[in-house]
């Protein structure tokens, strides 16, 4: 489908005239246009042209007569109904638009391509129908909605009420359907006289809120049980505590039906007249009777054009639902700001990208008591810290070698790494112990593009050296001093031990011993002479690939290592000795002391879309913006990212001197 859009934007472009501005200035918007077949110009259109308008705007007028006299066709943009984080006045560009050669999907006085699709196309693939309600789950799941700068928890009042939909002042949409002042207080007191008992909430719009615009009710319309609501909440929520939902055009009136409602409509917006809402003034053509994921489907998987900005091409809604759902999650964990606390320098420019999009990070080393503080994990003292951590698909590259990460983890309650308390991963693993289907789909085929990629956290060069034959089994070496092994190991605590006890309980096995690379490369602290490791190892497979490995060995013995979960992940068969995050669910044989909360019994997808990709955030550093775990597992394995600089490597060198000699100063 990828393939076809591009061809379909590079070998048959049609020249589309525009006559506003924006078509120039919004590059997000050309390159849509782009990508879809339409070549932009300025001037008077030719035979075999078109003429692009945005929507009823304004400014629509302009090309809307310069197609009057030249009859040429109309191309009207707007839109589509996932859109961004915050309104487009705020200057954000939209994950997808609606391109309409016969009106616009809110005008009701002639059919739109949108309309059209809806009274004719058949919508009754089985495929198309799942994949349209595993989406409308996934959007309430996430919380998701046209517009996003909104907090999933924010309080709501008690359930019970009504929600009376205001919009902006003369939007198109409204005018479009005839709506005015009047026609907005006929809606509220039909709420009124229909829900007697019942408290009315008059839900403004978001770019009211902001300021933008005025919407069509104000403090005039307040009485003792009818109050404006503006605080910035999650549709589905507010939708699951109400009795009843009132809209005039309203796109929250089509997230009403998703979210299981009849509306009750006043204007003629694009999903009323289908059987999905009580219509006060129906569209007479539109006779047709769909089901909710029929009318999802068309309005928001057959009809938009959805872009990912990712890898430049035009994509499905689900890949738009992944961009969105990377820049949400940045902009609801980061817009109340961050004070970082024990920041090494060279840490700070990437963590101010990673975290900073919404607001600056302040570094100080004595925030205030009120602050919002995040740490590294390693430094992080008392519970009222956000723990910060590397990810599990890190960089190509050693981070002692001072290599920025692609993925960082945040943990509010604790840090994966340390059995000793509850972290906010082991809530999320035991969570997917019920997994819907469309985060199985997800997780399985993330899976299965790691171990045909061969991504890892590191990915370093490295070969793989002739192996006995026999039953073999992988010993991870550990980095001895690292935090997992003063947290997570009890009697065996070293790679020595490690070794001795996999022997012990493994006579006859062919055992192939793994440096930790961060050892190998002198940084950190752990070397185990190479006669000391054959005392039990068969191999000791020095600047190996350890990809590689995995592919050819029957089992690994580890104490915390997380090469353990890569080696779950390759269906490998996992023993632990000490209290890593993959052990005590089940999947592990655990031979050290687990925690005993871990009672949850996820199965392997689960535990990947938990660890992969609930846990973890990611950053682009192609286009420098917050993105999916798909996209950072393609850049590490294309190698498409920046490396540090001969700067950082030399750095890099000196801490593990400094490392190396720091028992002198304990």
């Amino acid at each position: 489908m990828q393939d076809h859009y591009q061809a379909a934007g590079a070998q048959n472009a049609r020249r589309l005239f525009v006559y506003n501005g924006g078509f120039l200035t919004q590059s997000r918007v050309r390159r849509i246009l782009q990508l879809s077949g339409y070549d932009i110009k300025l001037g008077k259109p030719g035979a075999g042209d078109m003429i692009g308008v945005w929507g009823n705007s304004p400014t629509a007028w302009r090309g809307q007569a310069v197609a009057e006299r030249t009859e040429a066709p109309v191309l009207r943009v707007e839109d589509a109904f996932l859109r961004s984080v915050l309104p487009g006045r705020q200057g954000q560009p939209p994950v997808g638009l609606m391109l309409d050669q016969r009106g616009v999907h809110f005008d009701p006085s002639r059919p739109s391509d949108l309309e059209h699709l809806l009274a004719s196309h058949p919508l009754d693939d089985s495929a198309l129908m799942s994949r349209a309600r595993n989406a409308i789950a996934r959007l309430k799941r996430l919380d998701m909605s046209k517009y996003n700068a909104f907090d999933p928890n924010a309080p709501l009042p008690e359930p019970g009420y009504v929600v009376v939909v205001d919009q902006t002042e003369n939007d198109a949409s409204v005018t479009a359907s005839g709506g005015t002042k009047a026609r907005f207080r006929e809606m509220l007191a039909f709420a009124q006289i229909e829900h007697p008992g019942a408290r009315i909430l008059i839900k403004t719009h978001p770019e009211s809120s902001f300021g933008h615009r005025p919407g069509y009710f104000d403090a005039e319309n307040e009485d003792a049980r009818t109050t404006l609501f503006d605080a910035a909440v999650s549709p589905w929520k507010l939708f699951e505590g109400a009795v009843a939902v009132y809209a005039f055009s309203s796109q929250l009136g089509f997230e009403a039906i998703l979210a299981g409602h009849k509306p009750r409509i006043f204007g003629q917006p694009f999903y009323g007249g289908w059987g999905l809402t009580q219509d006060e003034h129906p569209v007479a053509r539109r006779e047709r009777k769909l089901t909710r994921a029929q009318l999802f489907a068309g309005a928001m998987m057959l009809a938009p054009t959805w872009y990912d900005p990712y890898r430049d091409q035009l994509c499905e809604l689900e890949q738009a639902i992944d961009t969105l759902e990377a820049e949400t999650r940045a902009w609801r964990e980061d817009h109340k700001g961050w004070v970082a606390q024990g920041m090494r320098l060279w840490k700070r420019r990437h963590l101010q990208k990673f975290y900073g999009g919404y607001g600056a990070i302040r570094f100080e080393e004595t925030p205030a008591q009120d602050a919002r503080v995040m740490c590294w994990s390693g430094k992080a003292e008392g519970h009222d810290v956000t723990r910060i951590e590397d990810g599990f698909l890190r960089s190509r590259g050693l981070g002692a070698e001072l290599v920025p990460p692609l993925s960082l983890v945040t943990d509010d309650l604790g840090i994966y790494y340390d059995p000793t308390r509850e972290s906010r991963l082991e809530q999320l693993i035991a969570a997917r112990a019920d997994l819907p289907e469309d985060a199985r789909v997800r997780a399985r085929a993330l899976r299965k593009r790691l171990i045909k990629s061969g991504v890892s956290k590191y990915n370093l060069p490295g070969a793989l050296p002739d192996l006995p034959e026999g039953h073999r089994i992988l010993v991870p070496g550990q980095v001895e001093d690292d935090a997992s092994i003063r947290t997570g190991t009890g009697a065996v605590n070293t790679n020595l031990k490690l070794l001795e006890r996999t022997r012990a309980e493994n006579p006859e096995a062919m055992i192939i011993y793994k440096p930790h690379p961060d050892v190998e490369a002198g940084l950190r602290a752990g070397t185990l002479p190479r006669d000391e490791a054959e005392v039990f190892a068969d191999l000791v497979a020095e600047q190996a690939d350890v990809m590689a490995l995995l592919s050819v060995v029957d089992e690994v013995w580890t104490m915390t290592s997380t090469l353990g979960f890569e080696a779950l992940l390759r269906d490998i068969r996992v023993t632990t000795l000490g209290a890593p995050f993959y052990a005590g669910w089940g999947l592990t044989r655990d031979l050290g002391e687990v925690p005993e909360r871990r009672q949850a019994r996820p199965d392997l997808d689960g535990m990947v879309h938990a660890v992969l990709i609930d846990y973890p955030r990611y950053f682009d550093p192609v286009t420098g913006s917050p993105c999916p775990v798909e996209v950072a597992v393609e850049r590490l394995q294309s190698g498409d990212i920046p490396h540090p600089g001969l700067a950082n490597r030399m750095l890099s060198k000196l801490q593990g001197v400094l490392a190396s000699y720091a028992h002198l100063w304990r």
